[in-house]
């Protein structure tokens, strides 16, 4: 394979590490300043907004996609693929909702840094470092399952900094979580294009090590981040 088809791969990543490194990670699960105005000002149901103000986030959450990249990085099946994103998905969406309708008071900088953690684990995972260090295989679904329910409370965290109007709540939040999910079918897809092409080339094994080492250093700095942030806050 020449190496033009490399580098769609090359731009995904690329994109999202330096997201990572360059952009304030605090934007990883902030609401736009635009969107903050329109949640803060509508009333009543309004499921197509929500919808997209969902899908926008999920699309921009380079966290959230750092951490599916490395979960879908060595899955070659749709059947996994499917199985794996669809536990992700829910405790996404379990926290997502339990965290904005019953309320969590735990810090958004401690939540973040946990999510910058599972970027880190989940890059471990993929180098083989636990059965080196440790002699054994966590188990990757419950992995995937228990770090999608911090993901989820990552942006209930953020939501409810925001006086949003109980009219209507919990079918606004509903459609912003539909939203999240098409989202990451949207983004899940483009990354799999990109590694698609990326594993037909000779490539792929010579420097899926070091991309994982990429990964889980820009995880690392999203936990430095935000430990600072906490720390002074």
């Amino acid at each position: 394979m020449s190496d033009p088809f490399i580098r769609p791969v090359l731009a995904v990543l690329l994109v999202l590490l330096s997201a990572a490194f360059l952009i304030d990670p605090a934007f990883a699960h902030t609401v736009a300043e635009g969107d903050k105005g329109y949640i803060l000002e509508t009333t009543g149901i309004q499921l197509l907004p929500f919808t997209y103000l969902g899908a926008k986030h999920m699309v921009t959450g380079y966290d959230h996609l750092l951490f599916l990249l490395g979960v879908i990085f060595f899955l070659y099946k749709p059947r996994h693929i499917g199985i794996y994103v669809s536990l992700f998905a829910l405790g996404h969406s379990v926290t997502l909702l339990f965290g904005v309708l019953v309320g969590t008071t735990v810090s958004s900088y401690l939540i973040d840094a946990i999510i910058g953690l599972s970027i880190v684990y989940k890059a471990l995972d993929n180098m083989g470092a636990y059965q080196r260090w440790f002699g054994f295989q966590p188990n990757t679904k419950a992995a995937t399952l228990i770090f999608g329910l911090f993901h989820g409370f990552g942006l209930a965290t953020k939501i409810q900094e925001f006086d949003i109007s109980k009219d209507g709540l919990v079918p606004n939040l509903l459609a912003f979580n539909v939203g999240v999910e098409i989202g990451q079918i949207l983004a899940l897809g483009a990354i799999l294009i990109a590694i698609s092409y990326w594993r037909r080339t000779d490539n792929f094994w010579r420097h899926a090590y070091t991309a994982n080492v990429a990964v889980m250093s820009a995880g690392f700095v999203l936990i430095g981040y935000h430990l600072t942030g906490y720390t002074v806050s």
